[in-house]
């Protein structure tokens, strides 16, 4: 029966050889990528499709208090003259 120590050696012997399996495969995979997309002249966006970001909030007020005049967009922590009450009076319509 093998020792502790014979057996973290024998892990860390692995370990070691496990990585250079990943980088060995890793770089033959990106080769052939990189041959793939030369070849047929694909575009980042061809291959991870488009980064355009949502049109989510904008930072406009969603929410006004008809008495002060002040806004609240939706986000972080509910304004004090809102708590308890029903948000969807205070909606700003566009």
């Amino acid at each position: 029966m093998a020792t502790y120590k014979e057996l973290l050696a024998k892990k860390q012997e692995l370990d070691i050889e496990i990585e250079n399996a990943r980088r060995a495969e890793a770089e033959a995979a990106l080769e052939d990528i990189r041959a793939t997309v030369a070849a047929f002249g694909f575009t980042p966006e061809d291959i991870f499709g488009s980064r355009r970001k949502s049109k989510s909030s904008s930072g406009a007020p969603r929410f006004r208090n008809p008495e002060t005049g002040e806004t609240w967009g939706g986000r972080g922590p509910r304004p004090r003259w809102l708590k308890g009450k029903d948000p969807e009076q205070f909606r700003v319509t566009n």
